[in-house]
């Protein structure tokens, strides 16, 4: 059978989501969590390889994280859902199964992501939020920062805010690049058909400059041209992936 899992996890105590010789991952802690559904002779030497939807850096938490797997399964998949989540550590669950089509690669059949970034804006900082936000105790003007976002609508070369994870092309569709306040909440939220690698967050540390009244919101287009430098990353936690879009029916 040809799985589709729906992931969120909380990737603070992650070194991000792809296997890596040091470090606690999701993806090994899923596969690890998939293997005690093989048959059991193959327990202890078997693999069931996934294939991640996006490349979550370490501290990034996700909502909407995919993974593909093959698996020997032949009871419904609510009961696989419950029985893989039972054997999954506390901060990683699955949402969703789905069955897919043969070939279907998680990360090659991606038609788009949408990622959030949460800042914190208040004086005092949270226990309760800081975790998954970025604390920022001065004010942040908004409405300058949503002004300057819809400037990075579009496809553009975005290479002035990270770099492609393979191959050289650093073109990318930005669909949407908005900015909103929800009280001291203020959520950064962009969708485009792939990101450079760091994209997001150094779009949001540039924007934060907009923000903190040290670049104008049109001055965004000359980072762009690579005429003036972008901000630096905003830290990891305030970082989501929150949905990852496919062509067929219901995969996220």
């Amino acid at each position: 059978m040809h799985l589709l899992a729906i992931l969120e996890y909380d990737g603070t105590e992650f070194q991000g989501f792809q296997i890596q010789k040091n470090g606690r991952t999701v993806q090994a802690e899923l596969e690890r969590a998939l293997v005690e559904f093989l048959p059991q002779a193959e327990r202890k030497t078997g693999r069931v390889k996934t294939v991640g939807g996006g490349r979550t850096d370490a501290g990034v938490h996700a909502h909407g994280q995919t993974a593909s797997f093959q698996l020997g399964w032949t009871r419904d998949l609510e009961t696989l859902r419950r029985a893989l989540n039972a054997k999954l550590p506390n901060d990683i669950f699955v949402r969703r199964l789905t069955q897919t089509p043969e070939k279907f690669s998680a990360r090659y059949a991606a038609l788009g992501r949408t990622y959030e970034y949460h800042v914190w804006n208040h004086p005092e900082r949270s226990v309760f939020r800081t975790r998954f936000a970025h604390w920022i105790p001065e004010a942040l003007d908004t409405m300058a920062m949503a002004q300057a976002a819809r400037r990075l609508q579009g496809a553009h070369d975005f290479s002035a805010f990270g770099t492609p994870p393979q191959g050289n092309n650093p073109v990318r569709h930005v669909r949407r690049a908005e900015v909103a306040r929800a009280d001291s909440e203020i959520i950064f939220t962009f969708e485009a058909n792939a990101f450079l690698y760091r994209m997001v967050r150094r779009m949001v540390g540039t924007l934060l400059l907009v923000g903190r009244g040290a670049m104008p919101p049109d001055e965004i287009i000359k980072v762009m041209q690579r005429k003036r430098r972008a901000g630096f990353s905003a830290p990891p936690q305030g970082l989501r992936l929150m949905k990852i879009q496919y062509a067929f029916e219901n995969a996220t």
